[in-house]
Protein backbone atom coordinates (compact mmCIF):
# COMPACT_ATOMS: atom_id res chain seq x y z
CA UNK A 1 0.00 0.00 0.00
CA UNK A 2 1.03 3.45 -0.89
CA UNK A 3 1.24 6.46 1.40
CA UNK A 4 1.11 10.39 -0.06
CA UNK A 5 2.32 12.38 2.72
CA UNK A 6 1.92 16.12 1.38
CA UNK A 7 4.50 17.90 3.76
CA UNK A 8 3.70 21.64 2.14
CA UNK A 9 3.74 24.27 4.18
CA UNK A 10 0.24 25.22 2.73
CA UNK A 11 -1.11 22.11 0.84
CA UNK A 12 -4.64 23.87 0.17
CA UNK A 13 -3.59 26.74 -1.35
CA UNK A 14 -2.56 26.22 -4.74
CA UNK A 15 -1.45 30.12 -5.05
CA UNK A 16 0.65 29.99 -2.01
CA UNK A 17 2.54 27.05 -3.01
CA UNK A 18 3.58 28.62 -6.55
CA UNK A 19 4.79 31.14 -4.45
CA UNK A 20 7.23 29.12 -2.31
CA UNK A 21 8.02 27.63 -5.21
CA UNK A 22 8.76 30.86 -6.72
CA UNK A 23 10.77 32.13 -4.02
CA UNK A 24 12.93 28.80 -3.94
CA UNK A 25 13.64 29.72 -7.71
CA UNK A 26 14.66 33.05 -7.30
CA UNK A 27 16.36 32.64 -4.02
CA UNK A 28 19.69 34.35 -4.93
CA UNK A 29 18.31 37.30 -6.77
CA UNK A 30 15.77 37.75 -3.79
CA UNK A 31 18.88 37.76 -1.07
CA UNK A 32 20.65 40.48 -3.27
CA UNK A 33 17.70 42.42 -3.31
CA UNK A 34 17.19 42.25 0.49
CA UNK A 35 20.64 43.14 0.78
CA UNK A 36 20.57 45.82 -1.08
CA UNK A 37 17.03 47.23 0.61
CA UNK A 38 18.45 46.80 4.10
CA UNK A 39 20.52 50.01 3.58
CA UNK A 40 17.47 52.29 2.71
CA UNK A 41 15.12 50.80 6.15
CA UNK A 42 16.27 50.54 9.43
CA UNK A 43 16.21 47.79 11.53
CA UNK A 44 13.49 48.15 13.61
CA UNK A 45 11.55 48.03 11.18
CA UNK A 46 11.17 43.85 11.24
CA UNK A 47 6.86 43.77 11.66
CA UNK A 48 7.05 45.18 7.76
CA UNK A 49 7.48 43.10 4.68
CA UNK A 50 9.59 44.67 1.10
CA UNK A 51 9.15 45.56 -2.54
CA UNK A 52 11.50 43.02 -4.37
CA UNK A 53 13.04 44.49 -7.76
CA UNK A 54 14.67 41.51 -10.03
CA UNK A 55 15.41 41.80 -13.51
CA UNK A 56 12.42 40.55 -15.79
CA UNK A 57 14.79 38.55 -17.78
CA UNK A 58 15.91 36.27 -15.03
CA UNK A 59 12.23 35.10 -14.46
CA UNK A 60 11.76 34.18 -18.42
CA UNK A 61 11.65 30.72 -18.87
CA UNK A 62 11.56 27.83 -21.82
CA UNK A 63 8.14 27.04 -23.04
CA UNK A 64 6.91 24.27 -25.48
CA UNK A 65 4.55 25.88 -28.25
CA UNK A 66 2.73 24.30 -31.00
CA UNK A 67 4.80 25.76 -34.27
CA UNK A 68 3.14 26.36 -37.15
CA UNK A 69 4.37 23.50 -39.23
CA UNK A 70 4.72 23.12 -43.09
CA UNK A 71 5.47 25.97 -45.33
CA UNK A 72 3.23 28.92 -45.41
CA UNK A 73 2.71 31.61 -47.50
CA UNK A 74 1.71 35.24 -45.60
CA UNK A 75 -0.02 37.87 -47.86
CA UNK A 76 0.16 41.29 -46.21
CA UNK A 77 -2.24 43.64 -47.71
CA UNK A 78 -1.44 47.01 -48.56
CA UNK A 79 1.98 47.25 -49.03
CA UNK A 80 3.35 49.72 -51.46
CA UNK A 81 6.74 49.85 -50.58
CA UNK A 82 8.97 46.75 -50.26
CA UNK A 83 9.20 43.68 -52.79
CA UNK A 84 10.40 40.01 -51.87
CA UNK A 85 14.18 40.00 -50.65
CA UNK A 86 14.43 43.56 -49.36
CA UNK A 87 16.21 44.57 -45.83
CA UNK A 88 13.62 46.42 -43.88
CA UNK A 89 15.68 49.24 -41.72
CA UNK A 90 15.77 49.70 -37.91
CA UNK A 91 13.46 52.06 -36.43
CA UNK A 92 15.06 55.22 -35.21
CA UNK A 93 15.84 55.96 -32.03
CA UNK A 94 17.10 52.18 -30.81
CA UNK A 95 13.78 51.49 -29.75
CA UNK A 96 13.04 47.53 -29.50
CA UNK A 97 9.76 46.58 -31.66
CA UNK A 98 7.41 44.21 -30.01
CA UNK A 99 6.74 46.60 -26.55
CA UNK A 100 3.47 48.39 -25.80
CA UNK A 101 3.26 51.25 -24.00
CA UNK A 102 4.10 54.69 -24.61
CA UNK A 103 6.98 56.04 -25.73
CA UNK A 104 10.04 57.42 -24.00
CA UNK A 105 13.41 60.18 -24.87
CA UNK A 106 15.32 58.18 -22.31
CA UNK A 107 18.29 55.58 -22.62
CA UNK A 108 18.96 52.28 -22.43
CA UNK A 109 16.70 50.26 -19.46
CA UNK A 110 16.14 47.14 -18.00
CA UNK A 111 12.60 45.80 -17.51
CA UNK A 112 12.23 44.67 -13.72
CA UNK A 113 9.80 42.77 -12.21
CA UNK A 114 8.77 43.73 -9.14
CA UNK A 115 6.73 42.03 -5.56
CA UNK A 116 6.36 42.08 -2.21
CA UNK A 117 7.60 39.96 0.52
CA UNK A 118 6.32 39.53 3.82
CA UNK A 119 7.92 40.10 7.25
CA UNK A 120 8.64 36.03 7.42
CA UNK A 121 9.87 35.67 4.26
CA UNK A 122 12.01 39.15 4.07
CA UNK A 123 13.55 37.51 7.66
CA UNK A 124 14.18 33.84 5.46
CA UNK A 125 16.36 35.89 3.21
CA UNK A 126 17.76 38.07 5.43
CA UNK A 127 18.90 35.19 7.57
CA UNK A 128 19.97 32.45 5.30
CA UNK A 129 23.36 31.00 5.28
CA UNK A 130 23.81 31.96 8.83
CA UNK A 131 24.32 29.90 11.49
CA UNK A 132 25.50 29.73 15.35
CA UNK A 133 29.36 28.86 14.96
CA UNK A 134 30.22 25.41 16.73
CA UNK A 135 26.97 24.89 17.85
CA UNK A 136 26.60 22.02 19.83
CA UNK A 137 24.06 19.19 21.50
CA UNK A 138 23.87 19.25 25.24
CA UNK A 139 22.47 16.93 27.50
CA UNK A 140 19.23 18.96 28.86
CA UNK A 141 18.47 18.43 32.83
CA UNK A 142 14.91 17.59 33.21
CA UNK A 143 13.74 17.32 29.35
CA UNK A 144 10.14 17.61 28.53
CA UNK A 145 10.06 17.01 24.79
CA UNK A 146 9.93 13.29 23.22
CA UNK A 147 8.85 12.08 19.93
CA UNK A 148 7.38 9.13 18.85
CA UNK A 149 9.66 6.72 16.99
CA UNK A 150 9.19 3.11 15.74
CA UNK A 151 10.55 0.47 18.31
CA UNK A 152 10.29 -2.53 17.05
CA UNK A 153 7.21 -4.95 17.35
CA UNK A 154 5.10 -6.46 19.83
CA UNK A 155 3.13 -9.51 20.10
CA UNK A 156 0.11 -7.49 21.29
CA UNK A 157 -1.04 -3.93 20.34
CA UNK A 158 -4.21 -1.86 19.38
CA UNK A 159 -5.79 -2.94 15.74
CA UNK A 160 -4.46 0.66 13.79
CA UNK A 161 -0.57 0.07 14.94
CA UNK A 162 -1.37 -3.99 13.13
CA UNK A 163 2.20 -4.63 10.79
CA UNK A 164 -0.01 -6.45 7.93
CA UNK A 165 4.05 -7.50 6.23
CA UNK A 166 5.72 -8.43 9.25
CA UNK A 167 2.29 -10.81 10.43
CA UNK A 168 2.38 -12.31 6.74
CA UNK A 169 5.77 -13.03 6.85
CA UNK A 170 5.61 -14.77 10.70
CA UNK A 171 2.81 -16.66 9.10
CA UNK A 172 4.96 -17.87 5.98
CA UNK A 173 7.91 -18.91 8.35
CA UNK A 174 5.43 -20.77 10.34
CA UNK A 175 4.43 -22.58 8.01
CA UNK A 176 7.34 -23.30 6.12
CA UNK A 177 8.64 -24.16 9.62
CA UNK A 178 5.68 -26.56 10.70
CA UNK A 179 5.15 -28.47 7.11
CA UNK A 180 9.04 -28.93 6.54
CA UNK A 181 9.34 -32.27 7.56
CA UNK A 182 6.03 -33.60 5.80
CA UNK A 183 7.51 -32.22 2.76
CA UNK A 184 10.51 -34.00 2.38
CA UNK A 185 8.40 -36.87 2.96
CA UNK A 186 5.78 -36.19 0.54
CA UNK A 187 8.84 -35.73 -1.89
CA UNK A 188 10.30 -39.04 -0.94
CA UNK A 189 6.89 -40.94 -1.50
CA UNK A 190 6.37 -39.56 -4.42
CA UNK A 191 9.77 -40.86 -5.68
CA UNK A 192 9.52 -43.78 -4.62
CA UNK A 193 5.50 -43.95 -6.36
CA UNK A 194 7.53 -43.06 -9.77
CA UNK A 195 10.11 -45.67 -9.47
CA UNK A 196 7.45 -48.66 -9.00
CA UNK A 197 6.45 -50.15 -12.05
CA UNK A 198 2.60 -50.26 -12.02
CA UNK A 199 1.90 -54.16 -12.13
CA UNK A 200 0.08 -56.59 -9.78
CA UNK A 201 2.88 -57.18 -7.85
CA UNK A 202 3.29 -53.52 -7.19
CA UNK A 203 -0.18 -52.56 -6.78
CA UNK A 204 -0.45 -53.10 -2.92
CA UNK A 205 2.43 -51.26 -2.00
CA UNK A 206 1.54 -48.30 -4.79
CA UNK A 207 -1.56 -48.12 -2.82
CA UNK A 208 0.01 -48.04 0.63
CA UNK A 209 2.18 -45.01 -0.63
CA UNK A 210 -1.21 -43.13 -2.33
CA UNK A 211 -2.45 -43.18 1.07
CA UNK A 212 0.34 -41.69 2.75
CA UNK A 213 0.60 -39.29 0.40
CA UNK A 214 -3.12 -38.42 0.58
CA UNK A 215 -2.62 -38.11 4.26
CA UNK A 216 0.61 -35.90 3.94
CA UNK A 217 -1.62 -33.83 1.75
CA UNK A 218 -4.23 -33.79 4.54
CA UNK A 219 -1.89 -32.78 7.37
CA UNK A 220 -0.82 -30.02 5.27
CA UNK A 221 -3.24 -28.32 4.22
CA UNK A 222 -4.91 -28.36 7.92
CA UNK A 223 -1.58 -25.89 8.85
CA UNK A 224 -3.16 -22.68 9.43
CA UNK A 225 -2.86 -19.89 6.69
CA UNK A 226 -2.38 -17.21 9.88
CA UNK A 227 -2.65 -17.77 13.39
CA UNK A 228 -2.57 -15.64 16.45
CA UNK A 229 0.84 -16.46 17.44
CA UNK A 230 2.07 -14.74 13.58
CA UNK A 231 0.05 -11.08 14.15
CA UNK A 232 2.47 -8.49 15.22
CA UNK A 233 2.35 -4.73 15.69
CA UNK A 234 3.81 -1.68 15.39
CA UNK A 235 5.51 -0.84 18.17
CA UNK A 236 6.69 2.73 19.18
CA UNK A 237 8.71 4.42 21.57
CA UNK A 238 9.30 8.06 23.42
CA UNK A 239 12.57 8.89 22.54
CA UNK A 240 13.94 12.03 24.17
CA UNK A 241 14.60 15.18 21.25
CA UNK A 242 18.39 16.36 21.91
CA UNK A 243 18.57 20.00 21.82
CA UNK A 244 21.26 23.18 20.74
CA UNK A 245 20.61 24.87 24.12
CA UNK A 246 22.76 28.05 23.81
CA UNK A 247 22.77 31.40 25.66
CA UNK A 248 23.93 34.52 24.13
CA UNK A 249 25.36 37.38 25.75
CA UNK A 250 25.11 40.80 24.91
CA UNK A 251 28.13 43.54 26.06
CA UNK A 252 27.35 47.07 25.35
CA UNK A 253 29.12 50.09 25.91
CA UNK A 254 27.13 52.64 27.14
CA UNK A 255 29.79 54.87 28.68
CA UNK A 256 30.14 58.79 27.90
CA UNK A 257 32.79 58.05 25.01
CA UNK A 258 29.58 56.48 23.26
CA UNK A 259 27.98 59.05 21.41
CA UNK A 260 24.46 58.80 20.24
CA UNK A 261 25.21 57.96 16.64
CA UNK A 262 27.34 55.12 18.14
CA UNK A 263 24.97 54.09 20.29
CA UNK A 264 22.28 54.16 17.97
CA UNK A 265 24.81 51.54 15.38
CA UNK A 266 25.19 49.41 18.55
CA UNK A 267 21.59 48.95 19.29
CA UNK A 268 20.89 48.09 15.48
CA UNK A 269 23.35 45.69 15.38
CA UNK A 270 21.92 44.00 18.63
CA UNK A 271 18.54 44.36 17.44
CA UNK A 272 19.56 42.44 14.05
CA UNK A 273 20.76 39.75 16.62
CA UNK A 274 18.07 39.09 18.49
CA UNK A 275 15.99 38.85 15.80
CA UNK A 276 18.22 36.19 14.29
CA UNK A 277 18.50 34.42 17.39
CA UNK A 278 14.58 34.42 18.31
CA UNK A 279 13.80 33.81 14.63
CA UNK A 280 16.28 30.36 14.73
CA UNK A 281 16.82 28.94 18.00
CA UNK A 282 13.56 28.35 20.20
CA UNK A 283 16.40 26.77 22.61
CA UNK A 284 18.28 29.77 22.64
CA UNK A 285 18.10 32.53 26.25
CA UNK A 286 19.71 35.60 25.83
CA UNK A 287 21.58 37.54 28.30
CA UNK A 288 21.99 41.72 28.12
CA UNK A 289 24.50 43.58 29.95
CA UNK A 290 25.57 47.24 29.92
CA UNK A 291 28.22 48.99 31.18
CA UNK A 292 30.62 52.04 31.62
CA UNK A 293 32.53 51.92 34.52
CA UNK A 294 30.15 49.24 36.46
CA UNK A 295 28.29 46.64 34.91
CA UNK A 296 24.59 45.41 35.06
CA UNK A 297 22.56 42.70 33.50
CA UNK A 298 19.28 44.16 32.61
CA UNK A 299 15.93 42.80 30.68
CA UNK A 300 15.46 43.83 26.60
CA UNK A 301 13.53 47.33 27.32
CA UNK A 302 16.21 48.74 29.11
CA UNK A 303 19.20 47.57 27.41
CA UNK A 304 18.03 49.16 24.29
CA UNK A 305 15.77 51.96 26.04
CA UNK A 306 17.97 53.28 28.63
CA UNK A 307 19.81 56.41 28.68
CA UNK A 308 22.34 55.46 31.49
CA UNK A 309 26.10 56.38 31.06
CA UNK A 310 28.98 57.07 32.50
CA UNK A 311 33.18 56.32 31.82
CA UNK A 312 34.90 52.92 30.87
CA UNK A 313 35.65 49.67 32.23
CA UNK A 314 35.16 47.13 29.88
CA UNK A 315 36.20 44.40 32.64
CA UNK A 316 33.28 44.87 34.33
CA UNK A 317 31.15 43.62 31.79
CA UNK A 318 33.66 40.89 31.31
CA UNK A 319 33.21 39.63 35.14
CA UNK A 320 29.91 40.14 35.25
CA UNK A 321 29.31 37.77 32.22
CA UNK A 322 31.77 35.34 33.89
CA UNK A 323 29.84 35.35 37.22
CA UNK A 324 26.64 34.76 35.15
CA UNK A 325 28.13 31.51 33.19
CA UNK A 326 29.53 29.83 36.70
CA UNK A 327 25.73 30.35 38.53
CA UNK A 328 23.51 29.71 35.67
CA UNK A 329 25.01 28.46 32.71
CA UNK A 330 27.62 25.57 33.00
CA UNK A 331 29.89 25.04 30.17
CA UNK A 332 29.10 21.48 30.21
CA UNK A 333 25.28 21.95 30.00
CA UNK A 334 25.31 25.35 27.50
CA UNK A 335 26.67 26.34 23.85
CA UNK A 336 27.89 29.93 25.58
CA UNK A 337 27.95 32.84 22.98
CA UNK A 338 28.90 36.16 23.75
CA UNK A 339 28.54 39.33 21.41
CA UNK A 340 30.43 43.00 22.41
CA UNK A 341 29.80 46.08 20.86
CA UNK A 342 32.07 49.47 21.88
CA UNK A 343 33.80 52.65 20.35
CA UNK A 344 36.86 50.70 21.69
CA UNK A 345 37.87 53.25 24.15
CA UNK A 346 38.70 51.67 27.94
CA UNK A 347 40.53 52.90 31.04
CA UNK A 348 44.07 52.27 30.16
CA UNK A 349 44.59 50.62 33.65
CA UNK A 350 41.89 48.33 32.49
CA UNK A 351 43.74 46.40 29.50
CA UNK A 352 45.71 43.60 31.80
CA UNK A 353 42.16 43.16 33.95
CA UNK A 354 40.37 42.60 30.66
CA UNK A 355 42.95 40.46 28.74
CA UNK A 356 42.97 37.98 32.36
CA UNK A 357 39.24 37.99 32.48
CA UNK A 358 38.34 37.48 28.84
CA UNK A 359 40.90 34.31 28.61
CA UNK A 360 38.87 32.47 31.23
CA UNK A 361 36.10 33.30 29.57
CA UNK A 362 37.11 32.24 26.15
CA UNK A 363 37.43 28.39 26.93
CA UNK A 364 33.93 28.20 28.12
CA UNK A 365 32.49 29.76 24.97
CA UNK A 366 31.64 28.66 21.54
CA UNK A 367 32.23 32.01 19.93
CA UNK A 368 32.73 35.65 20.72
CA UNK A 369 32.41 37.67 18.71
CA UNK A 370 33.62 41.88 19.30
CA UNK A 371 32.36 44.39 17.18
CA UNK A 372 33.99 48.08 17.11
CA UNK A 373 32.11 51.01 16.02
CA UNK A 374 34.89 53.68 15.16
CA UNK A 375 35.92 55.85 12.50
CA UNK A 376 39.48 56.69 14.01
CA UNK A 377 41.25 53.45 13.34
CA UNK A 378 42.39 50.82 16.24
CA UNK A 379 41.33 52.09 19.59
CA UNK A 380 42.99 50.85 22.59
CA UNK A 381 40.17 47.80 23.14
CA UNK A 382 41.14 46.68 19.75
CA UNK A 383 44.96 46.52 20.49
CA UNK A 384 44.21 44.83 23.63
CA UNK A 385 41.61 42.06 21.75
CA UNK A 386 44.04 41.78 18.65
CA UNK A 387 46.91 38.94 20.47
CA UNK A 388 43.19 37.14 21.13
CA UNK A 389 42.23 36.52 17.38
CA UNK A 390 45.95 34.85 17.19
CA UNK A 391 45.46 32.51 20.18
CA UNK A 392 41.75 31.88 19.79
CA UNK A 393 41.09 31.64 15.93
CA UNK A 394 38.08 29.56 16.21
CA UNK A 395 36.74 31.03 18.93
CA UNK A 396 36.97 34.76 18.61
CA UNK A 397 36.63 37.49 15.98
CA UNK A 398 36.44 40.66 15.52
CA UNK A 399 35.49 43.15 13.17
CA UNK A 400 34.91 46.93 12.25
CA UNK A 401 31.89 49.13 11.57
CA UNK A 402 31.74 52.68 10.48
CA UNK A 403 28.32 53.18 9.63
CA UNK A 404 24.81 51.81 8.86
CA UNK A 405 25.67 50.33 6.05
CA UNK A 406 28.42 48.20 7.77
CA UNK A 407 26.01 46.40 10.29
CA UNK A 408 24.19 43.55 7.78
CA UNK A 409 27.83 42.72 6.16
CA UNK A 410 29.62 42.07 9.20
CA UNK A 411 27.08 40.65 11.06
CA UNK A 412 26.53 37.76 7.96
CA UNK A 413 30.33 37.57 8.47
CA UNK A 414 30.50 36.99 11.65
CA UNK A 415 27.48 34.37 12.05
CA UNK A 416 27.68 32.70 8.64
CA UNK A 417 27.71 29.17 8.43
CA UNK A 418 31.44 27.20 7.98
CA UNK A 419 30.77 25.36 5.24
CA UNK A 420 28.87 28.25 2.93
Amino acid sequence: MTFLIDRRSNPKQKSAVNRQRFLRRYRDQIKQSVAENLRGRTITEDGKGEKISIPARDISEPVFRHGPGGKVTHVVPGNEEFTRGDKIPRPPGGGGGGGAGKASNEGEGLDEFVFQINQQEFLDALFDEMELPNLTKRQLSGLEEFKRVKGGFASDGAPSNLSVVRSMRSATARRIALGASKRTALRELEKELAELADNDENRPRRQAIEEQIQDLRERMAKIPFIDDVDIRYHRHINEPIPHSKAVMFCLMDVSGSMDQNTKDLAKRFYILLYLFLSRNYDKTEVVFIRHHTSAKEVDEEEFFNSRETGGTVVSSALELMKTIVEARFPSNEWNIYGAQASDGDNWPDDAARCTGVINELLPLCQYYAYVEITTAGDKPLWQTYSTLRERWPDTFAMEHITGAGDIYPVFHELFRKQNA
